[in-house]
């Protein structure tokens, strides 16, 4: 390990020198750089002092070239040995240019926009003095109550393996010593976080080690496999254990299996919540587990700082894994070319040219355009630059489009709604705005006031949704359904009998009910980031022809929730056609499928899929398959297809879903032109983790399905032999 970092280093430095390298800190402690005299509340809280604050090893949420500067001078001045402080924070979706969130850039499919998004969020990142971003979180999530759900791009394994790959690649490029511009990546939450129990977050996880390894761990590992830097331990338990404390999950599985050999980081004060979880009986015992477990950083606790020492002299802690923990922290700083450059890529004035650029922007806006997705389109989309609108809803003129973890964006410069319309109308005047309601209440007044916007309009397009704080870390919802207030309005607006769409704003798939079987179009924007206004604007008036597509299914009810595409069949499953058997795997007042599928998503065109055919019956091991098929635009303007292919293992070892993502491909067609669109099926896709956990293939019958989505599709079959 790193020979000469330790011998210049960790060999030089006294045990309480290595146990603060295993610190982290935030930016409150440095609020004051230079001031000896006050301890701050922060500092006071727990109980740490300057002598701490100096010998730090990272510190948290501090952005801004010069202040970043002024604190590492101030921390390398008094620094003993000269060791430079790690500079992190959460730049999920966007620095200062806010892209749309996570779950929303899974509908793009479109993981080259997504590296490039990732890319300039770096380059902002950098130049304002830091070095990691606590990104990308690839958690599989199947349950919308979970307000952390905006972070993820979806429900799907393999999408979401795929995503996690273009983020770190775009986070950390190829050569994160001496490209300046980049960060380094930190894959979260291992593992799991995305199962919580009831989707209530921080809530207990429970599941069997096969299901773990078969859905949840491999967009974690796809993140690994891309060279990521750190990986972040999450809130909940895993088998029972909290995962900061979990060593067959950390130091088993992560380093001995996968062989991670970077950093691992606790999320905020995860090490001394083991003792709320019941896995420890007070901090000394939480930092002795997390540790043993392979954590080398503790984030914002002094669990390691009371009592690694006291550990280490009682002889319960070999002072070997302190020594390991603190030799991966200083590689990362080496990598990050902080021993020579300890400023790094920070620059105020070329920060001023780079954050929140034009060309920044520009990005944001067209990742917004492919990440937004048509639920229903009824003939009223898009509008015409000649008719007359009402633009109704509390996000009709509401700079809040960014969503949960958009911490350096503004809300007052992002390109709002209304604005939008009005250029792309045939005149201003032909856009008419009104607020109609808030988030969680409407008045007479407001109502009024709706009503006469739509007085005179042709059409009527209501701005509706969950305010950006409704979704995000500690944002769970047990009801999913629009606040009453907007459902409101929308019956209000109905009642004048005039064409309505309705533009969503939020951060979860939403139960439509009131708003889907209302509405005559809907249009799904989620949280889309700093050009939002700009990018639907385009989409509304057909600038944009939509191309999203669902990477979460949309419940027809909570009730159903979790509900996802792959799910297993059952001895029992529901038959297609209508059956008055009771005795089948059904619920007897809504139906079991979700009212919008994984990879649904409509166009201002039409798509025919004709030919689909294989290249053989029979595959083995050496001869993999073709699947060809023949997309076509049947309609009048030029439009993007993803062309989606699942497979269904007939049986199975353990059985397995009804269907698979395996692979996809975006089109782009002319109106009447045809593409052949071919697919490559090997062995390897059809592997899955057996009942002792082998990962392997079994012999027998596949389905191949092709289509727009999960639901729409044509199939063919063929024999592994």
């Amino acid at each position: 390990m790193s020979e000469h970092l330790y011998n210049k280093y960790v060999k030089n430095m006294t045990l309480e020198e290595k146990i603060a390298q295993l610190l982290q800190l935030a930016a409150p402690f440095y609020d004051e750089p230079g001031d000896d005299s006050e301890i701050t509340g922060p500092m006071e809280e727990l109980g740490i002092g300057n002598d701490t604050k100096r010998a730090a090893g990272s510190v948290l949420g501090i952005a801004g070239a010069e202040k970043m500067m002024a604190v590492q001078k101030e921390h390398l001045a008094s620094n003993r040995l000269g060791i430079p402080l790690l500079f992190m924070a959460d730049i999920v979706h966007g620095f200062k240019t806010i892209f749309p969130i996570p779950l929303a850039i899974g509908c793009s499919w479109n993981p080259e926009l997504a590296e490039l998004s990732a890319e300039i969020a770096a380059r902002e990142a950098a130049v304002s003095g830091l070095h990691v971003t606590f990104a990308p979180m690839v958690d599989l999530v199947r349950d919308g109550r979970w307000g952390r759900v905006m972070e993820s791009t979806g429900e799907d394994t393999y999408l979401n393996s795929v995503f996690a790959k273009a983020f770190v690649q775009g986070f950390q490029g190829d050569d994160l010593e001496n490209d300046m511009t980049r960060v380094a990546a930190c894959v979260k939450h291992f593992a799991a976080y995305g199962l919580a129990e009831g989707g209530r977050d921080y809530n207990t996880v429970d599941l069997s080690e096969r299901q773990l390894r078969e859905y949840y761990l491999p967009a974690y590992k796809a993140a690994v496999d891309a060279g990521v830097e750190m990986v972040m331990t999450s809130f909940n338990i895993v088998d029972g254990i909290p995962a900061t404390g979990n060593r067959r999950l950390m130091r088993g599985l992560l380093r001995d299996e996968w062989g991670f050999d970077g950093v691992v980081i606790s999320d905020w004060a995860a090490i001394k919540e083991m003792i709320a979880h019941g896995a420890a009986e007070d901090d000394k015992e939480a930092a002795f587990k997390a540790i043993y477990s392979g954590v080398d950083i503790d984030m914002m606790t002094t669990s390691y700082v009371k009592h690694l020492p006291e550990l280490v002299k009682e002889g319960l802690v070999d002072e070997a894994l302190i020594d390991e923990a603190v030799l991966r922290i200083l590689k990362l700083k080496e990598k990050l070319g902080l021993f020579e450059n300890p400023m790094r890529g920070a620059d105020p004035e070329l920060e001023k040219k780079i954050v929140y650029s034009d060309e920044h922007r520009q990005v944001s806006r067209k990742l917004a355009e492919k990440s937004s997705v048509l639920l229903k389109n009824e003939g009223v989309l898009p509008l015409q630059a000649n008719q007359r609108v009402a633009l109704i809803g509390p996000f009709a003129d509401s700079g809040d489009i960014l969503g949960w973890w958009s911490w350096q964006g503004s809300k007052e410069t992002a390109v709002k709604l209304g604005a939008s319309m009005q250029v792309l109308s045939a005149s201003p005047d032909h856009v008419v705005i009104a607020e109609g309601s808030g988030i969680h209440t409407i008045s007479e007044s407001q109502k009024a006031e709706a009503i006469k916007a739509a007085a005179d309009a042709d059409v009527i397009v209501l701005a509706v949704g969950e305010a950006s704080e409704m979704s995000g870390e500690g944002g769970s919802r047990s009801d999913i359904r629009l606040p009453q207030a907007q459902l409101e309005l929308i019956r209000v607006m109905k009642e004048l009998g005039k064409p309505l769409a309705v533009v969503l704003f939020n951060g979860r798939p939403l139960d439509l009910h009131g708003v889907y079987d209302v509405a005559d179009a809907v249009l799904e924007a989620w949280f889309p980031g700093s050009e939002g206004g700009a990018a639907l604007a385009d989409l509304l008036y057909g600038k944009v022809n939509p191309s999203g597509r669902l990477s979460m299914s949309f419940p027809y009810s909570v009730g159903q929730i979790p509900v996802y595409y792959n799910a297993y069949n059952t001895g029992r499953p529901k038959p297609e056609e209508e059956t008055d058997n009771r005795y089948i795997s059904q619920y007897i007042d809504i139906p079991n499928e979700p009212l919008l599928p994984f990879g649904f998503g409509l166009s201002y065109t039409t798509f025919a899929y004709e030919g689909l055919s294989l290249s053989s019956e029979v595959m083995a091991a050496d001869r993999p398959l073709e699947v060809k098929v023949t997309v076509t635009n049947t309609g009048n303007m030029a439009g993007t297809e993803t062309v989606q292919l699942y497979i269904r293992d007939i049986s199975g070892e353990v059985v397995r879903p009804v269907k698979e993502l395996k692979d996809f491909r975006q089109v782009g067609l002319a109106p009447g032109e045809s593409k052949e669109v071919v697919f490559r099926i090997e062995e390897t896709q059809l592997r899955y983790h057996h009942s002792d956990l082998s990962f392997t293939s079994d012999p027998g019958r596949f389905t191949v399905y092709v289509g727009a989505s999960s639901r729409e599709v044509q199939k063919a079959g063929f024999r592994l032999a």
